[in-house]
């Protein structure tokens, strides 16, 4: 299995690299929306809890980080449906490959996309008066991984069932999206409403960006000692593996005799 998987890895890498334009709408609109946002709500911004002089350009800073996941995760799924238009997949399914290396093979794909991606956004921190440490910056690039594997396997799974690249943006719209957007990255919860408060703490994306997010303002021995880490730890783990499972049954459903369309 290993083999097939990192193949199809690799030609993820491969495809992302060779399409300039993916490579600058997967960047270009969440840093966009960054800086648009930032300037407009600083000057305004006061968030409870946390401290005082805190721009929303910083606050928004975590929520950046998730949505470049949310991108990697989404277009990853999209070749799925494109690979499956053009034949390959078919070809793949018709292989003796497992069944497991699609799924391994898109999901790693994705995570190293996002990796590669977000990283390299990390060395805005100082310039935010974020004092990211080597300990904190580990921790961070474990929540990376967290959401990347939720995401990823979340979009795999939807674009598994889709017929087209249209679809699959209409369910982005009214599904994907909103679980970022409600999982605190543009506004804290401690004001919401009951009925939103309610459904940004079930929204396991809450949970993920609070594993992002943590580790850029507190030191590693001081939040891995409290449960709220921890709880926020296990569910962002929970959903993750979840999603991967879902995927991997719903992948493993043809050798059962489902036949997959297209």
């Amino acid at each position: 299995m290993i083999r097939p998987a990192l193949s199809l890895a690799r030609r993820e890498l491969v495809r992302f690299f060779r399409q300039p334009h993916r490579v600058v709408g997967s960047l270009a609109q969440p840093l966009l929306i960054w800086a648009f946002l930032g300037a407009g709500f600083s000057p305004s911004f006061r968030a409870p809890g946390m401290a005082a002089q805190l721009s929303y350009a910083e606050y928004f800073y975590p929520g950046v980080l998730l949505m470049l996941m949310l991108f990697a995760g989404i277009f990853s799924s999209i070749t799925l449906i494109e690979d499956r238009a053009q034949g390959l997949m078919q070809g793949v399914l018709a292989s003796p490959a497992p069944r497991m290396a699609i799924v391994f093979g898109k999901v790693i794909g994705g995570i190293a996309i996002a990796m590669i991606q977000a990283a390299p956004l990390l060395l805005a921190a100082p310039f935010l008066g974020i004092p990211l440490g080597w300990g904190g910056l580990v921790w961070v690039l474990f929540g990376f991984l967290v959401a990347c594997l939720g995401f990823t396997a979340l979009g795999f799974l939807i674009a598994w069932n889709m017929e087209s690249t249209a679809g699959f943006h209409a369910v982005m719209s009214v599904f994907l999206m909103p679980l970022w957007m409600l999982s605190g990255a543009l506004f804290p919860m401690d004001h919401a409403p009951d009925w939103l408060w309610a459904l940004m703490i079930v929204n396991p994306v809450t949970h993920a960006l609070t594993l992002i997010r943590t580790p850029l303002y507190h030191a590693p021995l001081e939040f891995l000692a409290t449960p709220a880490y921890w709880n926020a730890l296990m569910i962002a783990v929970g959903w993750a593996v979840v999603c991967l499972w879902l995927a991997l049954w719903r992948v493993n459903r043809l050798e059962q005799g489902v036949k997959m369309d297209g």
